[in-house]
């Protein structure tokens, strides 16, 4: 078979096309490609949700790929060994409580898993706003990573959501949004960003399932940047909490919609 250059194109392009336009109106739109966005949006979808998950970066998967200082390495705990059981990785036993995985068989896993449930990832795309309206937060504001790279003004487009879940890590991209725009309004003490705490693996584990929550209307925090928004630890290279954070935060959207 004689190939043609244009006629490869043209199946990109269409392609492409075809599901971005697809996905301009969703049931959840998910900040972020690591592990808590990854499992939330796996769970999502094989709920029947209509999901998409965007990651400004082109890998997806976040800082579980390095495990604990680039050694390929991480740990779970019980309750995140029975996750990485339903997804098929394979894990060790090294203590009472303890398990370890591999964190590029881990990592690759999830990604897959959560495609093959229906979850559509779009990269290298970057969410600078969000769209507010008087119900809440109803959708994300995109461009291309590119653009924000280069510093080029051009003008964004949008896509509409019912559930927005910020999974974008220690920054808390999302929710930093809409703390600027709308001031002391998010769903904290003092309205405001608590800001994430130095490491401490018990405590943060412990406090990052109870921080994944609602934080404003229809906008929900998963994964590290739940604890970045309600002031609690950083925990390193254990990655159970991140886990359970997403399954929480995915059960929480599918009792609402659903």
């Amino acid at each position: 078979m004689k190939l043609d250059d244009i006629k490869i194109s043209r199946a990109i392009v269409e392609g492409y096309m075809e599901e971005l336009l697809d996905y301009l109106d969703m049931d959840v739109a998910i900040g972020g490609g690591g592990p808590s966005g990854l499992t939330a949006g796996y769970y999502l979808a094989e709920a029947g949700l209509k999901v998409a998950l965007f990651e400004r970066k082109l890998s997806i998967g976040g800082g579980m790929w390095g495990g604990g200082m680039m050694f390929n390495k991480i740990v779970v705990q019980d309750d995140g060994k029975e996750i990485l059981d339903e997804f098929g990785v394979r894990t060790e036993p090294y203590d009472e409580g303890y398990h370890v995985a591999d964190s590029v068989e881990a990592t690759a896993t999830l990604c897959s898993r959560a495609c093959k449930a229906g979850l559509k990832i779009f990269n290298l795309m970057s969410i600078e706003d969000v769209m507010i309206r008087d119900e809440g937060i109803t959708g994300l504001v995109l461009n291309w990573s590119s653009v924000e790279m280069a510093g080029l003004h051009v003008d964004p487009l949008t896509v509409r959501a019912n559930a927005v879940i910020d999974a974008t890590g220690h920054d808390c991209e999302i929710v930093r949004v809409v703390e600027r725009k709308i001031g002391p309004q998010l769903n904290t003490p003092d309205g405001r960003i608590q800001g994430e705490r130095s490491m401490w693996a018990d405590a943060g584990e412990a406090a990052l399932i109870e921080n994944t929550r609602e934080v404003y209307p229809n906008l929900y925090v998963a994964g590290m940047a739940s604890n970045a928004v309600y002031g609690a630890p950083r925990m390193g290279p254990i990655f159970g909490g991140m886990l359970v954070s997403g399954k929480r935060v995915a059960d929480m959207i599918i009792e609402r919609l659903k």
